[in-house]
C-alpha cells in the first residue's frame, strides 16, 4: 500500500482558506407591532430588558401611561443599562381631550425621546403608544417622521401600540400585528 504523501500526484487538494469576514456596524431596523387593543408590548418589553441584560443600552417611552410620578428627569432605571419613562402624569390617557398640562408633559417626554434618538445614546428604542400621542394630536407626526429618518444607522426602533399613522408603517422594515382569536378559547 503506498501513502498520498510518496506520491505527489496522489496529494489531497489543498483547501481554499477561509475568506475573512468583514464586519459592519449593525442596521437597525425600524419594527412596528400593533394591535387593535391597548395594552399588546410585553412581549417587546421582555425583549428590551433582554437586550439590557446582555449589554445593549435601550429606552422604553411610553407616550400615554402616567400614574409613577416619573417624567424624563425622574427615569426608572433597570439592569443599568434600561432607562424606562413616561410622562409626568397623574394618570393614563385616554383620548384626545387632554389638558393644556397632560398636553406639556407628553410632548417634554417626546423632545427628551427625540434626543436620544438623533443623538444615538441607544442601541434599542421602544416608542410604547406614539402612534396615539401622533392621532391625539400630542406629538407632530411630520417630527416623529424626520427624526426616525434621521436616527443613527444602527438604531433600534420599535413602534407598539394601536393606531399607528400609515405614513411610520410606510417606514417600518417589519410589522407586525397582533390578534386576538377569542374563539379558541371556547371550550370543546
Amino acid at each position: 500500500m503506498s501513502s498520498t504523501l510518496a506520491d505527489p500526484s496522489r496529494q489531497p487538494a489543498a483547501v481554499p482558506r477561509p475568506q475573512r469576514l468583514r464586519l459592519s456596524e449593525p442596521e437597525g431596523l425600524l419594527q412596528v407591532h400593533t394591535a387593535s387593543f391597548r395594552g399588546s408590548c410585553p412581549s417587546i418589553f421582555g425583549l428590551a430588558l433582554r437586550n439590557a441584560g446582555l449589554g445593549s443600552q435601550v429606552l422604553i417611552s411610553q407616550f400615554l401611561r402616567g400614574g409613577v410620578q416619573q417624567g424624563p428627569d425622574r427615569p426608572v432605571q433597570m439592569c443599568g443599562r434600561l432607562t424606562w419613562l413616561r410622562p409626568d402624569l397623574d394618570g393614563c390617557l385616554q383620548g384626545s381631550g387632554t389638558t393644556a398640562a397632560e398636553r406639556s408633559a407628553v410632548q417634554d417626554l417626546w423632545r427628551h425621546t427625540r434626543h436620544w434618538l438623533l443623538e444615538g445614546d441607544a442601541d434599542l428604542v421602544v416608542l410604547d403608544e406614539l402612534g396615539l400621542a401622533v392621532t391625539y394630536g400630542l406629538v407632530d407626526e411630520d417630527e416623529v417622521v424626520h427624526s426616525l429618518r434621521d436616527r443613527p444607522g444602527r438604531m433600534e426602533v420599535i413602534l407598539t401600540g394601536p393606531s399607528i399613522p400609515e405614513r411610520l408603517v410606510a417606514m417600518a422594515d417589519q410589522v407586525t400585528e397582533l390578534r386576538r382569536d377569542t374563539g379558541s378559547l371556547r371550550p370543546v
